[in-house]
């Protein structure tokens, strides 16, 4: 309650907040190129061995040799000899010479109708090295998961902006080596840093644009705003895909906009909230009076001082001087139960979004339309998600989004194959539902979580998301064995971690917690009063539940 009336003291909803939230906008309009950039940069083609001789050297039209040289359908093998036979209307294998194939020595030629250049064409990852394709984004996603761990922890020792800003930088830099690596080695290595920077980017992103720097009231708002501009980012990303075909200009365009996040960074002010917490109470004064003159408020912010910061937040300052670490998450029993079922709800929402969307190509329609239709299902998904987050609350949000989102899937299972269009509208749906929750659980896990362990809480989270990921297109494997296999359990899960949703406590309209005790105590003295009110109120038996879950 202390830190929000503060807030309000020095202008609420004002100019600075307007400001800070559009700068933190932009790079997460190029936050989707940098997660999603590999549907377009190691793209598959239609390949077939290079052949022996060039056309122009035989005589010969291109489909012809082709035909003599490589076997129907077979992209992975050749003949050893010529098959001049098969030119003929009504030819007949001389011999037994036709059946005699051999792997692709002299390497590949590809299709490059649609793509000029891909790491797939770059390197060959097709045949024996097709695994690697998948490797290079397992990379991406385990530097995503490891920058989860390594920035939550970081930003809660060394501040949000300074973890930010070198972010972005990190961001940056990494992307741009990326598009001059030489080999597929040094290009994983480079997407692993840049997927730890992604992570970095969006953890404090969050923290200062929708949560410690924004009044009770808009924090929702703001939170979708945010998810909008990835939203944006998706289309935004298909645009540029198809401007730019090859993949080293094309890693190198989504890079360098970073740079310039990183300069105006410095522009951002640091949480008050997170300097009062390590003790820093003089420069969290001197943010909160510059605050309250760009928002028009001078005269107010000059009236504060020490004595009145300590005053507001005086269970923030006592806070400060403990030490926490990750194992406050689960330390009490509250916290423990958030933190168990938020890691629930982060896992299975991350492992069906991927389990859906892990290639764009697996779907007979244009990529870039996919790739746009995939973006434009958020648009409908987060507008209802705000509503429902702002009027009806988070819990119900949270949990009919993932359990519609595990029902669309499940559904699909039914649904027969050639009914192509039925099974594709279902696909949408699932990703619409699962990004409303995406959307949801950011504002939510910031919500619960007090200042004091919240990038922490967020790390958690992010690790949580990050593994649900890497799970995704190893439970698709089993689909081989079994073709429903992969899809009930893509489906199951989000239904299940909808069902864990509805332990969570409501945060709608609540101050954000600043300590670990003050999340503790939201539910006793609604306990003890309803005791206290038992007795006296027994007729009327409704009082009793009137406090908040």
């Amino acid at each position: 309650m202390a830190f929000a009336s503060l807030l309000e003291h020095v202008g609420g909803m004002g100019r600075f907040q307007v400001a800070s939230v559009l700068l933190l906008a932009l790079p997460v309009l190029m936050m989707a190129s940098h997660n999603l950039l590999q549907n377009f940069t190691a793209a598959s083609s239609d390949h077939h061995c290079r052949l022996h001789w060039e056309a122009n050297a035989t005589g010969l039209d291109p489909q012809d040799l082709l035909r003599v040289s490589v076997p129907h359908g077979d992209q992975c093998r050749r003949f050893v000899t010529p098959q001049w036979w098969l030119l003929e209307v009504n030819g007949s294998a001389p011999n037994s010479s036709w059946l005699e194939t051999e792997p692709c020595h002299d390497g590949w030629t590809y299709d490059r109708s649609i793509f000029t250049s891909t790491i797939i064409t770059e390197w060959d990852l097709v045949c024996s090295s097709r695994g690697l394709k998948q490797l290079a984004q397992s990379l991406y996603m385990a530097g995503v998961l490891v920058g989860g761990i390594v920035f939550g922890g970081l930003s809660d020792r060394f501040g949000r902006r300074s973890l930010l800003t070198w972010c972005y930088l990190q961001m940056g830099t990494m992307g741009t080596c990326s598009s001059f690596a030489p080999t597929f080695t040094v290009y994983c290595l480079f997407r692993f840093l840049t997927g730890m920077a992604f992570s970095g980017i969006v953890l404090n992103s969050v923290s200062l644009s929708a949560l410690e720097w924004m009044p009770t009231r808009t924090r929702a708002l703001v939170g979708t705003f945010m998810g909008y501009c990835y939203t944006t980012g998706q289309f935004l990303l298909a645009g540029i895909a198809y401007a730019v075909p090859d993949w080293r200009w094309l890693q190198l365009t989504v890079s360098l906009p970073f740079f310039c996040f990183f300069l105006y960074s410095w522009w951002l002010t640091e949480s008050a909230r997170w300097l009062v917490m390590v003790g820093k109470s003089h420069q969290a004064l001197k943010e909160l009076q510059k605050v309250a003159r760009i928002n028009g408020k001078k005269e107010e912010g000059d009236k504060l001082d020490i004595e009145v910061l300590r005053s507001y937040m005086q269970k923030e300052m006592a806070s400060s001087k403990s030490r926490h670490t990750v194992l406050d998450l689960v330390r009490t029993p509250i916290l423990r139960r958030i933190s168990c079922c938020l890691c629930f709800v982060w896992f299975s929402t991350s492992f069906a979004y991927y389990g859906l969307a892990m290639d764009l190509q697996n779907f007979d329609f244009n990529i870039y339309v996919i790739q746009l239709v995939f973006g434009a299902v958020d648009i409908p998904a987060k507008l209802v998600s705000i509503l429902t987050i702002t009027f009806v609350g988070r819990r119900f949000t949270q949990s009919i989004a993932l359990i519609l989102a595990g029902l669309a899937i499940l559904a699909n299972i039914l649904v027969p194959r050639d009914l192509r269009m039925l099974r594709t509208a279902l696909a949408v749906f699932g990703k619409g539902c699962l990004a409303a929750s995406f959307n949801c659980v950011f504002l939510y896990t910031g919500e619960l979580y007090p200042t004091v362990i919240r990038q922490t809480g967020m790390g958690l989270a992010n690790t949580m998301a990050r593994l649900g990921s890497i799970t995704a297109p190893l439970v698709k494997m089993v689909g081989e064995v079994f073709p429903a296999l992969p899809f009930i359990i893509y489906g199951a899960a989000p239904v299940v971690s909808g069902l864990v949703a509805i332990l969570l406590p409501e945060t709608r309209d609540m101050a954000l917690p600043e300590t670990v005790e003050e999340v503790e105590g939201r539910t006793k003295p609604q306990k003890d009063e309803a005791q206290h009110l038992q007795v006296p109120l027994q007729p009327t038996q409704p009082s009793s539940s009137m406090g908040p879950c």
